[in-house]
């Protein structure tokens, strides 16, 4: 009896998982990241790492860029959709130790304010605030940046969280000190969703045969 009960609450918290957007996703997993004792995480890092080999070929080239602080610098219009999506891909693949990389992010990430005050940048046109709450969530809580520097994030991330809350009565996703609970999150819908924060110039763009945009792509076409 206890066993089904047990199947049911895991259940019940997968639907509620894959409801969840990208940002949400993102928070709450390091959220549970930080409740892990030393032995859990070396464990899950295994696992993670076996996932992650299986893809290394096909985003090396994605990653020697995302690595690289001059390329970085190219990527400074966040206005841009499509440099947007490009900045999410470079936050997945930065080295957790690559701090210089991670100060050329952090300059370009701090300047939202003027962002969004000079060129009117709307965040709740579209998918512009799922890539902005996402951008700062992966930001925020990300190893290469510094305690500095992710406090910092936070705050621009609250303050777009405000935003959206106004714009489009959204309720905080994330609590302050880069971990989430459950409770923290707002309610989502029974009907799951899948990653839209990647432009189809990005997708079209991605290296040949990258298993990520593969699963992607068949996903939306299935809606």
């Amino acid at each position: 009896m206890v066993e089904n009960r047990c199947f049911v609450q895991r259940e019940e918290v997968y639907r509620w998982f894959s409801a969840l957007s990208s940002a949400q996703r993102a928070e709450f997993l390091c959220g549970i990241l930080d409740l892990c004792v030393p032995i859990e995480l070396r464990f899950l890092g295994s696992c993670l790492e076996d996932l992650a080999r299986k893809d290394y070929h096909s985003l090396r080239d994605a990653e020697i860029k995302a690595n690289n602080p001059a390329d970085l610098a190219n990527l400074a219009n966040i206005t841009d959709e499509v440099v947007r999506s490009k900045l999410l891909v470079s936050l997945a693949l930065l080295s957790s130790d690559n701090r210089v990389a991670a100060g050329v992010l952090f300059r370009t990430l701090t300047h939202i304010d003027t962002i969004i005050n000079n060129y009117g940048l709307q965040l709740n046109d579209g998918q512009t605030g799922e890539q902005f709450m996402l951008l700062f969530t992966m930001a925020s809580n990300h190893p290469a940046f510094s305690f500095h520097q992710k406090q910092v994030l936070r705050q621009e991330l609250t303050q777009i969280q405000e935003i959206l809350q106004v714009t489009v009565g959204e309720a905080p996703s994330t609590s302050h000190g880069g971990g989430a609970s459950a409770a923290a999150l707002p309610n989502v819908s029974a009907t799951p969703t899948f990653p839209s924060y990647i432009t189809t110039s990005t997708f079209n763009s991605c290296q040949v045969g990258c298993p990520c945009c593969k699963e992607l792509g068949m996903a939306q076409q299935r809606l």
